[in-house]
């Protein structure tokens, strides 16, 4: 056989065209995907996601995602921003508050409620490092948004992990969201990473018992009881139906409508249920349940209770009044009692709601008024922050924080700066564990002077015997406070 040689010169070419094929095939996919980031980037830590392109991910407040957070954001930033400047004198940690920021008409947060939640955060914030409070070490606040109805969580999560071990030192993350399935598996692999977990407004009672996470907020057990209580102490309120939302993602409701149907019926006092639960679905495609809502006031105009109790999401209970209004037995009185997710329909909303000519009661989360209703079971320290001409007007002025969300976002802050203060008391680096421990530290003397009650924990991470407003809708679009209640009763007093 002939044996061929080439030139060593064409050997070189090969060899290198090679060498150029195999590392461009290398090469183009990740140049490409460079450039596919690039373009999709927002803002440091800040990308965008899915078909509607979110921009979803972390910031230390250099993005502002909507521009109705643009003021709180920018306080934020400046905040971060001499933290860091002193870092040399004065060491810190970070603290997270994680919602959905980028809404909607699927969530049910409104944008109202999101910037006001923001507001209180930044006012535990500042009062943590340089206000009444001042402690070390500092903190920086991180804005964390998993998009509308948390579609992105999984990304915004991971992203929020990493920080962990980065020279921002994330230990803790709050805020959380609405009680949804989503959110509990953002609660979950964040508590599994090792993250000191505060959630805000997540009441569904079935999430507890998880590593380091506690609330501030009452449970639906504890919002169905009060509510219960409410109403018993009335002679005239004697009978009720429960209309839930039956979708199964919506864990709030479910709770919330369980715990009612316990908590209502009593012999002694001839309270009961006059039917079995009316459920919709709000989960059907397309807003098929609109059209189910359209046939409950036929039924309850058979078994005409006095008291409907909504276990839904606040936009759907605005949908369920508007066909109550259309009732045919308009000789009889209704009053609709309601859970805390009322607390995020907009003023336009709340006055559209009292047009229906139906009285709305609910329980909430906060209300800046419960103070003075009942000095004893809420921290003045804490709440004259949010009374009218408190700092949060001289800093926000004109915004109409009726919704009680920033009381409920600064109480969760609070708590996890109350927890990296007495984890840095002791020998150690402060961590998302050493934090979390402190969480059921906070008793007695140790407890958090909240703005919406003062607050301890169980050990399944559930507030102790914590404050619930009962709260009615006015004409002008604001929750007016009826009385302070709890599920036994009387909240806890301070020490």
């Amino acid at each position: 056989m002939v044996r061929l040689e080439w030139p060593l010169h064409i050997v070189r070419r090969v060899v290198i065209g090679v060498v150029v094929v195999a590392v461009l095939a290398v090469a183009v996919p990740l140049g490409v995907r460079w450039i596919g980031e690039v373009r999709a980037r927002c803002a440091d830590g800040v990308v965008e996601r899915g078909e509607d392109k979110e921009c979803v991910g972390v910031t230390d407040g250099s993005y502002h995602f909507t521009e109705r957070l643009a003021e709180v954001v920018k306080k934020i930033k400046h905040e971060n921003d001499e933290v860091s400047k002193e870092a040399e004198k004065e060491p810190y940690v970070s603290v997270a508050y994680l919602t959905s920021f980028t809404l909607t008409n699927d969530d049910s947060n409104s944008e109202d409620s999101v910037r006001h939640e923001l507001e209180g955060a930044y006012l535990a914030q500042y009062r943590h490092n340089r206000g009444d409070l001042a402690s070390s070490p500092k903190i920086r606040l991180l804005i964390a948004n998993s998009g509308s109805s948390s579609a992105h969580w999984e990304h915004t999560v991971d992203e929020l992990i990493d920080l962990k071990d980065s020279p921002d030192k994330l230990v803790a993350v709050t805020g959380l969201g609405p009680s949804t399935a989503r959110n509990l598996a953002a609660l979950k692999k964040l508590s599994t990473s090792g993250l000191a977990t505060v959630a805000s407004t997540m009441t569904a009672t079935n999430i507890q018992d998880i590593t380091d996470f506690v609330r501030v907020s009452p449970t639906n057990t504890d919002e169905a009881y009060a509510a219960a209580a409410y109403l018993k102490r009335s002679t005239e309120l004697r009978t009720a139906v429960v209309v839930q939302d039956a979708a199964e993602s919506n864990l709030y409701a479910d709770t919330l409508g369980t715990a009612f149907t316990e908590a209502f019926p009593d012999e002694k006092t001839g309270h009961r249920l006059v039917a079995e639960r009316m459920t919709f679905d709000s989960s059907v495609p397309g807003g098929a349940w609109k059209n189910e809502l359209r046939f409950f006031p036929a039924q309850l105009c058979d078994t005409r209770p006095q008291v409907i109790y909504f276990a839904g999401r606040g936009r759907h209970l605005t949908n369920f009044l508007d066909a109550l209004a259309n009732r045919s037995c308009t000789d009889h009185t209704f009053t609709v009692l309601a859970g805390d997710d009322t607390s995020n329909l907009d003023r336009e909303q709340i006055a559209h709601a009292v047009e229906t000519g139906v009285q709305v009661f609910y329980t909430g989360l906060a209300h800046r008024d419960m103070w003075r209703a009942d000095p004893g079971r809420v921290s003045e320290q804490s709440a004259r922050y949010f009374q009218e001409g408190g700092l949060l007007d001289e800093w926000f002025p004109g915004d109409d924080r009726y919704d009680g969300q920033d009381l409920m976002a600064h109480d969760a802050v609070l708590t996890a700066t109350e927890g990296v203060r007495m984890a840095a008391s002791g020998p150690g680096a402060v961590t998302g564990r050493t934090v979390g421990r402190m969480f059921q530290q906070m008793n007695g003397p140790q407890r958090v002077a909240g703005a919406s009650g003062f607050i301890s924990f169980q050990s399944n991470g559930n507030p102790r015997d914590k404050a619930v407003p009962i709260l009615s809708l006015n004409a002008q679009g604001r929750a007016e406070l009826v009385e302070v209640s709890s599920a036994e009763g009387k909240p806890s007093e301070g020490q």
